[in-house]
């Protein structure tokens, strides 16, 4: 018996139907994983982003209460009722304040940490609060704010309303961690303490006011409202947000199967372990209540950095599958079609394959060498005529792709180009922002411990030198002892203008005449003799500032400039009205030594200076640079070596002042 005869169409149609099939079950294997894995990875990207302005508007409610407390604790007319021991005025005023900003507490103590009002329950008075962590950092004295979990006893000083709103019953959830506990009775409270200080820096007491969290809505509504924007999936929410204590949701718009909001309900048991036990993040899909979603966990700390809680959003998964899905099945048809249609082609483009074989072999070879307008000889008008047609318009094809494929390889590397630049940026302002608030702090401290003894130092070496004869030794060297411990306290109250910067008065005020003065402190000085002044001043209007703040940073950069020239060169002043970015633009140019390129980015840290050792404290432009950034502005700096410099303060075009 002989094996049944194929001929070559056949065997060929065969052949790459076999190809055809199994290539397009890879295909789609593949393709369905990497569809899915795309899209669930560009929601986990959405999701993780969504987490960050979540965080935003935790923390915009917690500085919200943090600044009602420190504004109310600054007033002075509660100072005058605490030393006139006035309780009747201070509870109306301060439980006015509570109402009006939302607060559910606001609480008064003296300077000692004992309870003098309590707004929501004024009959208890007098328990001490010193040992609240949150309360004793401000009896130091200090501003201060943090979540913190806060008992059912102390609830119950406040009003038996909060240890109520606090009080859950844990509700059975899927897949959560077994707990021998079945209720909560300790909330967790966004809590914001002050120091009352008055005028003579003495302590009256703390202020402290916060939002218990449990049964609070308004945080995970707005980030709900923001991020996800009431966006509905047949029916179902997409979106949710969550705070939780330790793993109660205690704030949530996730729902139930009844479609109520899913409070008393836990988190699952695997992304407890990770956030809670191991403070970690947790972002992958999750089960949450009643459906899977891809979310991003992470955890809330006290102000003893101990994990009390978690902030969590969510995106519901369901769509993002059916997408997948919808786009696995369309891509299915069109395969499907497209190897229907590849049959009949292969039916009427073999009967005459075998006789140009080898041009094709050729063709395929030249081609394989890179030359993509290699063209193949059509000779008749037969299938392998089409075949030919076919190969050399899939080569004009091929060169098209290969040079748009080019074009776009060049556009990316553009693009990531310009995306790793803006984010370099990025990353240097916020380490810049992140240094000068720690130096800042570290300056404070170390201001107010060497302040004093400095002053002691001063008043001793005048005793020592008035006592001292004239021409000895002794006294010679108590003049260096009083110069340097000099230099000293203008260091250090370089340090505390820096650490403490105070707020600026806005009024209306003329640049040009701010200008005027600071060049008035300067130009009868020996310095300054030899050193000519242009100015082009423009007629520029007036706006909202702080004339005397804005003249020590103009005055800053006009000695810089004049130390740079040691005395003698050109300072130029050119003032000017940017009406494309409604900015106003006062340039300083100098023809000094300049500055070197690897030390323009650090010019505005404080303690760092180009001069030499004596002659500088590094804090000049590093306070005006806070100073101008106060006002909204920025200042600009382009300098070459041996040629001089131009600092350019930019300020915005602001003509009213901002409502009290």
């Amino acid at each position: 018996m002989h094996p049944p005869h194929f001929s070559l169409r056949t065997k060929l149609i065969l052949s790459f139907l076999v190809v055809i099939v199994i290539g397009g079950l890879i295909s789609l294997f593949f393709g369905q994983r990497l569809v899915k894995n795309v899209l669930i990875s560009q929601a986990q990207a959405k999701v993780n982003h969504d987490l960050a302005s979540a965080w935003m508007v935790f923390n915009e409610k917690l500085n919200d209460i943090k600044d009602i407390v420190s504004l109310t604790a600054s007033r002075e007319s509660l100072h005058e009722a605490i030393r006139n021991n006035r309780t009747d005025i201070l509870l109306r005023y301060l439980n006015r304040v509570r109402n009006e900003y939302g607060l559910d507490i606001l609480t008064l103590t003296d300077s000692r940490g004992r309870v003098i009002i309590r707004t929501r329950n004024p009959e208890v008075e007098g328990d001490d609060q010193s040992g609240d962590e949150i309360v004793s950092w401000a009896l130091q004295p200090n501003v201060i704010a943090y979540p913190q979990i806060v008992p059912k006893s102390e609830l119950l000083k406040e009003g038996k309303d909060l240890a109520e709103r606090a009080y859950m019953e844990f509700i059975p959830t899927p897949k959560a961690a077994p707990r021998p506990e079945d209720k909560e009775t300790s909330g967790l409270m966004l809590k914001a303490a002050a120091s009352v200080i008055d005028e003579k820096d003495d302590l009256l007491g703390v202020l402290y006011g916060g939002i218990l969290l449990n049964r609070n809505y308004e945080i995970v509504d707005r980030v709900k409202e923001i991020v996800f924007k009431e966006e509905k999936y047949k029916g179902v929410e997409t979106g949710t947000a969550t705070i939780f204590q330790g793993d109660l949701r205690i704030s949530t718009n996730v729902t139930d199967a009844q479609g109520q909001r899913a409070i008393g309900t836990r988190i699952s048991e695997e992304v407890k372990k990770a956030v809670l036990d191991e403070a970690e993040s947790w972002n992958d899909r999750a089960f949450v209540v009643k459906d899977w979603y891809i979310t991003a966990y992470e955890p809330i700390k006290n102000i003893k950095n101990e994990i009390i809680g978690i902030l969590y959003v969510g995106t519901l998964e369901k769509p993002y599958i059916d997408i997948a899905n919808r786009v696995m099945l369309t891509f299915t048809i069109l395969a499907s079609l497209c190897v229907i249609f590849l049959l009949i082609m292969l039916y009427f483009s073999t009967t005459k394959i075998i006789k140009p074989l080898q041009r094709m072999v050729v063709a395929t070879q030249e081609i394989a060498k890179g030359d993509l307008g290699h063209k193949v000889e059509i000779q008749s008008a037969d299938e392998v005529g089409y075949l030919a047609a076919s190969f050399n318009q899939m080569t004009e094809k091929l060169k098209a792709a290969n040079e748009e494929l080019i074009e776009w390889g060049r556009t990316l590397e553009k693009k990531v180009q310009e995306r790793t630049r803006e984010l370099t940026e990025m990353q240097a302002s916020l380490v810049q922002s992140e240094k000068l608030a720690s130096l800042g702090k570290l300056a404070a401290g170390i201001a107010h411990e060497i302040n004093n003894p400095l002053g002691g130092i001063l008043i001793y070496s005048h005793l020592l030198l008035e006592e001292s004869k004239a021409n000895s030794n002794l006294a010679e060297t108590l003049k260096k002892i009083i110069k340097e411990t000099s230099r000293c306290k203008n260091i250090v109250k370089g340090l505390l203008e820096f650490a403490r910067p105070k707020e600026p008065e806005m009024v209306l005020t003329d640049l040009n005449e701010v200008v005027n003065k600071a060049l008035a402190i300067f130009e009868r000085q020996a310095l300054f003799q030899n050193i000519t002044i242009e100015k082009d001043f423009s007629d520029l209007p007036r706006i909202v500032a702080d004339g005397p703040q804005l003249q020590q940073v103009f005055a800053n950069i006009i000695i810089n400039a004049a130390e740079a020239m040691n005395g003698n060169g050109l300072l130029a002043i050119k003032t000017l009205l940017d009406a494309r970015t409604d900015t106003l633009r006062i340039e300083f140019r100098d023809t000094g030594h300049g500055i070197k390129e690897e030390d323009l980015p650090r010019l505005f840290e404080p303690f760092f200076t180009t001069k030499e050792v004596g002659k500088g404290t590094g804090l000049g432009l590093a306070i005006s640079y806070g100073i101008v950034q106060k006002h909204n502005g920025s200042i600009e700096v382009k300098s070459e070596v041996g040629r001089g410099s131009t600092f350019t303060v930019v300020l915005p075009l602001i003509k009213e002042a901002p409502n009290e």
